[in-house]
This record gives structure tokens, sequence and C-alpha cells, in this order.
């Protein structure tokens, strides 16, 4: 008879500072919930924040309730609050380290029957809060990040059939100026259009999990949802 179940677990942005580390193999006896293997991990890490409330659980790259079981060899992730028809909707989904090119996401969308592009860019501006912002890092959890994008493409592709979505977001050190996210949609119309990329980026800052470190001259905080959080 097996006695124990054994997961990964993953942590990310603030959790995975206050654990000291992004990546735990847990052994966990009986039928383990996702509830238990955080307990587990905040036994053996008394930093990591306990109100669940503000951790939304993964397994497997699917988002998961506490209460979920989990099985032998599964990834369940926790995830902090994030920095804000078919799957045929979609062309492009890019996380990258690299420069963000516009031209790059809409050229990717365009074809002879859109009359109209919408494109969305996030540009690092040099303030936040009332603060001096001096750099911004973004650090995502990868596989389950370009899902999510698909996933917002589809829901696109189900709202305005006729729309093509591309969208990339930048990763690691992004100094003043630089651009962070792009959304770029291509439609016959340009009502649709713009709408669809509304939807697109207001999907992307709130269900990608993609995180936000902002620095100060006085110190970094990490940003989850409209909240500030200090290290």
């Amino acid at each position: 008879m097996k006695v124990a179940v054994r997961v990964t677990a993953l942590l990310f942005a603030r959790l995975r500072e206050q654990a000291g580390a992004d990546r735990f193999e847990l052994e966990l006896p009986g039928t383990p919930t996702v509830a238990d293997v955080y307990d587990e991990l905040r036994r053996r890490h008394p930093a990591l924040d306990s109100r669940r409330g503000i951790v939304r659980p993964a397994v497997n790259q699917e988002f998961a309730d506490w209460t979920d079981a989990v099985s032998d060899s599964d990834e369940v992730a926790f995830i902090p609050p994030v920095s804000g028809g078919s799957g045929a909707a979609g062309v492009l989904f890019e996380l990258t380290d690299q420069p963000l090119d516009a031209r790059r996401l809409e050229t990717a969308v365009a074809h002879s029957s859109a009359g109209a592009i919408c494109t969305f860019t996030g540009v690092v501006r040099d303030n936040s809060r009332g603060r001096e912002t001096q750099r911004l890092e973004y650090e995502a959890y990868a596989a389950m990040a370009e899902a999510q994008m698909r996933a917002i493409a589809a829901e696109i592709g189900r709202r305005w059939p006729e729309a093509r979505v591309a969208m990339a977001h930048r990763t690691g050190v992004l100094e003043i100026g630089e651009a962070s996210v792009v959304v770029s949609v291509s439609s016959p119309h340009r009502a649709e259009a713009i709408a669809a990329c509304k939807f697109g980026i207001d999907e992307l800052k709130e269900s990608v999990p993609i995180w936000k470190k902002e620095f100060f001259a006085d110190g970094q905080v990490w940003i989850e949802g409209d909240e500030a959080r200090p290290l």
C-alpha cells in the first residue's frame, strides 16, 4: 500500500522570496489536498503568507481549488495575485527577456480581410504611487502564462469570431521607457478590433501569472493586484 504522495510544489514572486526557493519536492501521507501541500510548505517555511485568500493554486498548469486532491507526480503551483470559439484566434504568444517589437505582432495578425489592427503597448514609466521608479522586474510561470494567453485568445475568438490575436510580455529587468507588454488584434472592423484588444489586455493583467517588482531609491515592492507588498 502506498503511504505517501510525492508532488512538486512551485512558488513565485513574493512567495518564492519568503520561502527562499522556488521548487520543493514533497511527500505527503494519505490522500492530500492542495491545501495540505501549502500547509506543509508553511510548516517548513513559516514566513510564507498564511492568507490563502490571496493565493491562487494550480495543479499541472490548471487553476484548482484548495480542496482538490493531488496525485503522485503532480505539479502544484501557488500563485500570488498577478500584476494585472476555438484557439484559431491566437497566432502568436510569447514570453521573452528581449525587447518587444509591436510591429512584429501587428504583422503576425495582419491579413487581407483585416480592415483594422488595434495594438496596446504597456511601457515602463518613471513613477508609481507617488514615488520615483528606477526600474521594474517581471517574473512569470512561463508554461502556464502561455496557456492562459491562449485561453484569452480563444475567448476573443468566441466573442469576435473574425479577430486574430497576438500577445507578448517581457520578463526580467526593464528600464524606464521599455515596452513590457504588447497585445495586437486585427478584425474586419475597427470597433471589434478596439473592443477585443481592450478585453485582451484587461484579461491578461487579471489572469496570466506574471508578477512585477518595482524598484525605488529606498526599497522595492512586489505588485499584487492593486496592492504593493513590501519585501
